[in-house]
């Protein structure tokens, strides 16, 4: 059933600004016994592409972490570099040849060691030691499109989790519109295409409030 807008909004103002605000309504916050079980995790991926297009671009970068439902770090997991065909890094586009490159990824690919089937099997075993299968969904900022790419290169990683997204994003967008103010209190994203960064950034945005 979707929540009226009143409802839904305490909940995402409750997400995002962590008590800055007025405390939600009693029913919205329920907690049991179930709520810090480890049906409750979520896997918070990130990636770094050669481009968006799902038909010829590959996955260079990745990595993840688990938290609990309060987003608390349970376990951090690997942060690995693919190693991919110097054809495919030569024929970036220019935007991805410019960031990768100063950044240092362009060459930390070519000098990777680590397959694509290697880099599953690690985030695979990874998750499984921390999470049951079918129910922990993925997380991250804009993570539909690390979804696309997961589920063409890495089916078995994504075979583990739920089929439900939790998708940052969506989170600060309504929270720019509905508390435009309490939105502007929050940390603004560094210019940064490496992983280590956008993923502490997450939870530095959703934690500044508490």
């Amino acid at each position: 059933m979707l929540l009226a807008r009143p409802a839904l909004s305490r909940v995402v103002s409750r997400i995002v600004t962590g008590g800055c605000m007025s405390p939600p309504h009693p029913g919205v916050r329920l907690r049991t016994a179930m709520a810090d079980g480890m049906d409750q995790r979520m896997v918070w991926v990130d990636l770094e592409m050669t481009g968006l297009d799902i038909k010829k671009d590959e996955i260079i970068e990745m990595a993840c972490l688990i938290t609990d439902s309060d987003l608390n770090i349970l376990a951090e997991g690997p942060n690995l570099i693919i190693k991919q065909p110097d054809e495919l890094l030569d024929s970036m586009s220019n935007w991805c040849k410019e960031h990768h490159g100063k950044s240092g990824l362009t060459q930390a690919v070519r000098d990777s060691k680590i397959s694509l089937a290697q880099a599953e099997y690690e985030f695979l075993s990874f998750i499984r030691k921390h999470t049951p299968p079918g129910v922990c969904p993925l997380a991250g900022n804009s993570v539909h499109v690390d979804k696309q790419f997961l589920n063409k290169y890495m089916p078995q990683f994504m075979r583990h989790l739920h089929y439900r997204i939790i998708d940052v994003s969506t989170v600060k967008e309504l929270c720019r519109r509905w508390y435009p103010v309490e939105y502007e209190c929050a940390p603004k994203k560094a210019a940064s295409h490496r992983l280590e960064n956008p993923i502490s950034f997450i939870f530095t945005f959703f934690q500044s409030f508490g």
